[in-house]
């Protein structure tokens, strides 16, 4: 998700509602898919930047970049095909934790998004200039630009995803961490099972979407880095 936490940690953004959808009518034409030169940024690549790919941390990890497919709230590509899900290596022991102790309980963890490079997130906000919906980018590196957050869910032994109640990027209030209106008790039990994995490791929910979680740092800022995803 592309909200305001990449700003500020501070409470949820406004809801999204009808009024966003018509915002981003005709949006995925004017969006091109992420490439090396993010401004100010010389490219670096992923050891330089201290970052890893997730199958070095989490080696049964399903790697599914909304933002590599068409399957996002733009309806079109931001990265690259065959973009890689990269995390800075402060990262890795909570998520190793994390993928450990869902496994015990057959679950694996999937990714939605990991290291986002900030050319993205500038052409997000060039395109849906509210920071109410968009983090305005403020010339610094946090969160997934950082390589500190990932957006996550899980998947059962045969790979199906466990209902969680929404699906990525979703606008409504049931996306909220602790939804309990239209979210069934099975459903926040799926989502409190991720928390309770993901907290052992010692990442934090973000309380406005149930699938992000910050780890350690991920909201200072920092220099940005260019990475290339592929």
């Amino acid at each position: 998700m592309i909200s305001t936490r990449e700003q500020t940690q501070g409470s949820p953004p406004l809801r999204r509602v009808g009024g966003l959808l018509r915002l981003l009518a005709g949006l995925a034409g004017a969006l091109i898919v992420a490439g090396p030169g993010t401004a100010g940024a010389a490219p670096v690549s992923a050891a330089d930047a201290g970052f890893v790919e997730i199958h070095q941390v989490v080696p049964d990890a399903v790697v599914d970049l909304r933002y590599a497919t068409p399957h996002n709230f733009v309806g079109a590509p931001l990265y690259p095909a065959g973009a890689r899900c990269l995390v800075h290596q402060s990262m890795a022991p909570g998520l190793a934790t994390a993928a450990d102790r869902l496994r015990a309980q057959g679950n694996v963890l999937v990714f939605w998004d990991c290291y986002r490079p900030y050319a993205v997130q500038v052409r997000m906000f060039e395109a849906v200039p509210d920071p109410n919906w968009v983090a305005r980018p403020n010339g610094s590196a946090r969160s997934h630009t950082a390589g500190r957050s990932v957006d996550v869910t899980l998947a059962d032994a045969s790979g199906t995803l466990v209902d969680m109640g929404t699906d990525f990027d979703d606008f409504s209030p049931r996306a909220l961490a602790y939804a309990t209106d239209g979210v069934s008790a099975a459903q926040q039990a799926n989502r409190a099972r991720l928390r309770t994995a993901l907290e052992a490791g010692g990442l934090t929910v973000y309380s406005g979407e149930w699938w992000h979680f910050d780890g350690p740092g991920a909201g200072v800022d920092r220099p940005i880095v260019d990475v290339p995803l592929t």
